[in-house]
């Protein structure tokens, strides 16, 4: 059993106006249940009641956890080794799209096995990657010859260390939300680029799945953003959102997960429309698609 974190005021823009929304069960490690709470303010809602960054650590282990492990086991998992390996390229050329530098300094934050951080290195960037998990940590270095830093090194970077930073599918784990945006500020200059992505709860697929929805992951996300709040909180430390963009595959992949917590199998076919749908709606307007990368700068 653990201490739980209740929070009184949103941890976002620390407003009381927060309530109950919905309850979701975490279906990757302990089938335990959390409450997810909305702020009636900001509109970022929040697992409530989640463990301390002391005790959190068992929730991530599991085999299926694939940031971490890198496992290929399963086709879910397959699929997502096929179209990481697509994504990675993408991925560069946004950054040096709206960096504007074909090489620079890039800090990684929450790198998983290291794959987007070794792939920048190899295109000349000056990379330096975090990542708390031991396991993931190993791996990087087995598998790509990098060495990640534990995350209490943001805190330690000297002023305008980097000219970007990144963070796919990590801000939402972060029990430090705050001082990391501080530190977010600190240690780009002014114009420097802060790359997001998150999972949207304002998503069709989000809508559709209601508590079942995969990308909620409790108690391992801690904070769940819809793209209102994540201007908010931006504007909050000095940031501003300069582009928002869809990540087409997060739709499927988190349908197809979807449907297997929802109905005990994966039903590929509904997965598939779920996923079509959603990306249908982004396509006029990125803020409706499953996970939004934000392309910030600071102000």
């Amino acid at each position: 059993m653990f201490t739980p974190l209740h929070y009184t005021h949103c941890p976002g823009c620390h407003s009381d106006k927060i309530q109950y929304a919905l309850t979701a069960k975490d279906h990757t490690v302990s089938k335990e249940d959390f409450d997810i709470w909305h702020c009636n303010q900001c509109s970022l809602r929040f697992t409530q009641d989640v463990p301390t960054i002391e005790q959190i650590g068992p929730y991530y282990h599991s085999e299926n956890y694939i940031s971490h492990s890198n496992t290929k086991k399963g086709f879910i998992n397959q699929l997502y080794h096929l179209v990481r390996n697509y994504t990675l390229g993408s991925k560069a050329r946004l950054i040096k799209k709206y960096s504007g530098l074909s090489t620079g300094r890039l800090l990684d934050i929450g790198a998983g096995v290291g794959a987007f951080a070794a792939n920048m290195k190899e295109q000349g960037w000056h990379t330096t990657a975090l990542e708390p998990d031991t396991n993931a940590r190993a791996e990087a270095k087995k598998q790509y010859g990098i060495d990640l830093l534990l995350p209490n090194e943001l805190y330690l970077f000297t002023p305008q260390q980097f000219d970007v930073i990144t963070m796919w599918h990590v801000l939402e784990h972060v029990h430090d939300l705050q001082g990391y945006w501080k530190n977010f500020h600190r240690i780009l200059p002014v114009g420097g680029k802060l790359v997001i992505a998150v999972p949207n709860y304002t998503s069709g697929d989000a809508a559709n799945y209601g508590s079942y929805w995969a990308a909620y992951d409790v108690p391992r996300h801690l904070y769940h953003f819809s793209p209102a709040a994540m201007a908010e909180l931006a504007g909050m430390h000095g940031f501003s959102i300069v582009a928002t963009k869809a990540m087409w595959f997060d739709s499927f992949y988190v349908a197809m997960l979807s449907e297997q917590y929802q109905n005990g199998v994966t039903r590929y076919f509904a997965a598939f429309w779920q996923g079509f749908k959603s990306n249908l709606a982004a396509l006029a307007n990125p803020n409706k698609c499953s996970s939004v990368i934000y392309i910030l700068q600071k102000n």
